[in-house]
């Protein structure tokens, strides 16, 4: 068993795995986000710092919540976030979707590079070939 303190208040948990929050931590975290969520889409084009302060929310936070693609900028925000290998400008998650898939074309290369090559059998006959027998 893995037990962890929890970030959010300090007690000890059970950690499976995800974040190190209890249940209970990520119960509210999760009906933040919700609120959070309901009040961007009831007052479009309001800033990180306005929904943090009426929904009692850090910053740091709704940030969090775009990188991990669970928020969207729109497209006309003046909040910029930036790609985390280029630099350009994205408006949600780590990368944009040029890196994206830069990254997956290495990825599959690497995939099909490591795999390794069927090499044919010799069809020779077991005199040549001695293998280990019992009886």
């Amino acid at each position: 068993m893995n037990v962890s303190n929890c970030r959010g208040c300090g007690k000890l948990f059970n950690y499976v795995s995800g974040p190190h929050t209890c249940p209970a931590c990520r119960e509210k975290l999760e009906a933040k986000f919700q609120e959070v969520k309901e009040y961007i889409r009831a007052h479009a084009g309001t800033g990180i710092h306005e929904v943090a302060e009426a929904c009692e929310v850090e910053s740091s936070q709704i940030r969090q919540w775009l990188r991990d693609d669970r928020l969207e900028l729109t497209e006309n925000s003046p909040i910029r976030m930036s790609c985390e290998s280029c630099g350009d400008q994205i408006r949600s998650g780590k990368f944009c979707e040029k890196c994206k898939n830069q990254f997956a074309a290495g990825f599959d290369n690497i995939l099909k590079s490591s795999k390794p090559k069927v090499q044919s059998k010799d069809l020779k006959s077991d005199k040549d070939n001695p293998k280990m027998r019992y009886l």
